[in-house]
């Protein structure tokens, strides 16, 4: 690899940017496209079906075969609220291969001793939130039901990259929640990213069945859209 594409990539990795190195395997000529990059290029459909399942792989292109080494940023969760449907989404999210962080202010609940090998900070969500840097390969799911807590950490969801926003509530909560969140001068279309209530429709009763239905939602959107999320930039 010459130095300037090794250079390129590695400016996009510390950025926490997807890209993709395309190896021509009959000239073994090399290129670089970033993720912002992919709708324009004629390998679009290969290169976002790859980046959305993050493998790097050969492929077949009108006659010509390329190698595609794929580059995305390890995923990210960020949970508020340390209550006992985060207890079991955190650890199936790490199983998953989430990078995962419980952010709640009580500190009687964002223990270590409840959230064993688990990232806990124990204050408030916008105090905290923008030092993480929420991105493109974030998601926040808000399960407090406390709108002090939760509401603020959506706020600054909506105004970020991330691919998945989903909060905890009923119809009822979740109608009052727009309600907040259009006097905080929020859209509808921009209030439309939050997925409430949250997680996917299984019927789940218990808290690991609920964490399943969201940890699936979020799987879905990371998975499945990539390159609607890139469009927001």
């Amino acid at each position: 690899m010459k130095l300037d594409l090794l250079a390129a990539l590695n400016a996009e990795r510390r950025a926490r940017r997807a890209a993709v190195l395309v190896t021509d395997l009959a000239s073994h000529a090399q290129r670089l496209v970033r993720a912002h990059e992919i709708a324009g290029d004629p390998l679009a459909e290969a290169l976002g079906e790859r980046l959305a399942m993050g493998k790097s792989g050969t492929i077949e292109h009108e006659g010509a075969s390329y190698f595609l080494n794929v580059q995305a940023p390890p995923s990210r969760l960020v949970v508020i609220g340390a209550v006992h449907v985060s207890q079991a989404l955190a650890r199936m999210a790490q199983l998953t291969g989430f990078d995962v962080t419980i952010v709640d202010p009580r500190t009687a609940f964002a223990s270590p001793e409840r959230f064993p090998d688990v990232r806990v900070i124990a204050d408030w969500p916008d105090r905290v939130l923008p030092g993480i840097g929420l991105d493109r390969y974030t998601g926040v799911a808000a399960l407090t039901h406390d709108p002090k807590i939760d509401d603020p950490a959506l706020a600054l969801a909506l105004r970020s990259q991330c691919f998945y926003i989903g909060a905890l509530g009923s119809r009822k909560t979740h109608a009052r929640r727009v309600d907040r969140l259009q006097a905080a001068g929020f859209d509808a279309a921009a209030i439309a990213r939050i997925h409430a209530p949250i997680g996917l429709d299984i019927g789940a009763v218990s808290p690991a069945e609920i964490a399943v239905s969201i940890l699936g939602e979020i799987v879905l959107d990371l998975r499945r859209k990539p390159l609607r999320t890139e469009k927001r930039s």
